[in-house]
């Protein structure tokens, strides 16, 4: 299962429902989330990372990623390697 948490002080995307409603999240700590092989980033409308998402496993990477791409949310890491802002992928609306 995935982890999640929420980044304090910072509000959640209007499209937040959607991503936990899709997704198989376990709420844990940032520090927690943080220590996960893989990490997913989710912008708010203001352009900041409200959410992280950790992944053990590349499959379960993947499969995380397809369903953020199934809601019509766009990584703008798409094309870059490595990380940016300790992230292997950033969501958010297009």
């Amino acid at each position: 299962m995935l982890k999640t948490t929420l980044l304090d002080g910072i509000k959640p995307a209007k499209f937040d429902k959607q991503i936990t409603g899709n997704l198989l999240l376990e709420n844990a700590s940032a520090e927690l989330v943080r220590k996960e092989k893989l990490l997913i980033g989710i912008r708010n409308e203001d352009g900041d990372i409200y959410r992280l998402i950790g992944a053990t496993k590349h499959n379960s990477f993947t499969n995380a990623v397809e369903e953020l791409e199934d809601l019509e949310l766009v990584d703008e890491l798409g094309d870059v390697e490595g990380t940016v802002e300790g992230c292997d992928a950033i969501f958010g609306e297009g």
